[in-house]
């Protein structure tokens, strides 16, 4: 069976993240960059391989203050570390619209094996002829592993920033000829 290609169409995805903040309530933000590639053996899903590299530049929460802090040396260290890179290992089937996701997730140097859930949207031809696919992946890392210990605690003692991060994506693929 022959490889096929498919690229990541980037006006129909996303990728956010979510922390709990003051543990009451979650802080949104996404990447504006990002790519991915996909690689399967004709159309079978369960062979693919994903590639994903998000440009740390691009991180956005709303808020430039807080962008701002993110970039630095206490969180994503982006003079350092520009790219947080996604690598799969293995898709694995669960049922027709569920897999798994493994592979290894790299940020501020450190890799580490992570799996995700994925939702499967199948495939199908869009109005102009061209094959498409969709993911939907969620998944939860904590930032420490990755060397984001950055920590406050409030005047009564509590934690003002979550240590796990909540990832979601949305990702739309195109095949290639």
């Amino acid at each position: 069976m022959s490889t096929t290609n498919w690229a990541m169409d980037p006006s129909h995805s996303e990728l956010t993240f979510k922390v709990r903040h003051m543990m009451v309530s979650n802080v949104t933000g996404h990447f504006k960059n990002f790519t991915a590639t996909l690689t399967t053996e004709g159309d079978d899903m369960p062979t693919a391989k994903v590639h994903l590299t998000a440009n740390v530049e691009s991180i956005s929460t709303n808020n430039e203050q807080r962008d701002g802090h993110l970039k630095t040396a206490d969180f994503f260290d982006h003079e350092n570390h520009p790219q947080m890179i996604f690598d799969s290992t293995k898709l694995e089937k669960v049922t027709e619209e569920e897999y798994k996701l493994h592979g290894n997730l790299s940020m501020r140097g450190v890799s580490k094996p992570v799996t995700m859930k994925v939702e499967f949207g199948g495939i199908m031809t869009d109005p102009w002829g061209n094959a498409r696919t969709g993911f939907t992946v969620d998944g939860k890392v904590n930032r420490k592993d990755f060397g984001v210990s950055f920590s406050l605690i409030s005047e009564t003692g509590s934690i003002l920033l979550g240590e796990d991060v909540t990832i979601h994506a949305n990702v739309e693929f195109v095949k290639q000829a």
